[in-house]
């Protein structure tokens, strides 16, 4: 294995990393996580630009473009599905 390089960081920020720890958690484990969970974010930010560019492209090339209004419509019905999904699984829980 690898190490990643040394932090230095203000007595602020390490009493604060401190204080979030689960019990148990070490600020070594904490650091880890957070490194992961940033690369997974970034890796998914750099998707989503790469999708969005490559969407672009092809709508100029294509000439075909989907206007605000029915991607609005659009996400509004996926987000209403999702509400409601989760509406009923909240009452078959509780």
């Amino acid at each position: 294995t690898k190490t990643l390089p040394p932090l230095r960081v203000t007595p602020a920020l390490r009493r604060d990393a401190e204080a979030v720890l689960a019990e148990g958690e070490t600020l070594s484990a904490f650091v880890l996580e957070s490194v992961a969970r940033n690369i997974e974010a970034r890796r998914a930010q750099q998707a989503f630009i790469e999708r969005g560019l490559a969407s672009a492209a092809r709508a100029r090339r294509t000439g075909r473009y989907v206007s605000a209004e029915a991607v609005l419509r659009k996400l509004s019905r996926r987000l209403q599905s999702a509400r409601s999904a989760r509406t009923a699984r909240s009452r078959a829980s509780g």
